[in-house]
């Protein structure tokens, strides 16, 4: 798939895309004509970049960790400094992750469940949006 497409369905711009490019992140094919061309996979790969970026990590750790999230994994142990392993075992890294994931998980429950009342309400009948959200 070309870039456009890619962005389209992750929801990540061109830029930023072509940004992880640099950073070695993802490594899209060059067609003879120069244009870059994407294999489905990096689909996944972009949004678990973007799940990481999120969670905290700078790109250059989330170079190191990726083959981790691969299927079938290739790690390469010579890639991992002292600085990567002290920052993924610090445990505020790990509990600002488990913070988030919770965070989120509240978010979609509360999102459910006005949905839920919204569509049990009578029509025209809006009732009290959760309390929790």
């Amino acid at each position: 798939m070309r870039i456009g497409e890619l962005s389209e369905r992750t929801g990540a711009s061109r830029r930023l895309l072509r940004y992880y490019e640099e950073q070695g992140l993802i490594v899209p094919e060059r067609l003879p004509n120069g244009y870059r061309e994407y294999d489905e996979r990096f689909v996944d790969r972009v949004t678990q970049i973007r799940g990481l970026l999120d969670a905290g990590l700078p790109t250059r750790i989330i170079k190191q960790i990726l083959p981790c999230l691969d299927k079938p994994r290739t790690i390469h142990f010579s890639d991992a400094t002292p600085e990567m392993l002290a920052m993924l075992e610090r445990e505020r890294e790990r509990e600002r992750m488990t913070r988030r994931i919770e965070c989120l998980t509240r978010n979609r429950d509360a999102v459910s469940e006005y949905l839920d009342a919204v569509r049990r309400a009578p029509s025209g009948q809006v009732g009290e949006p959760p309390s929790h959200a």
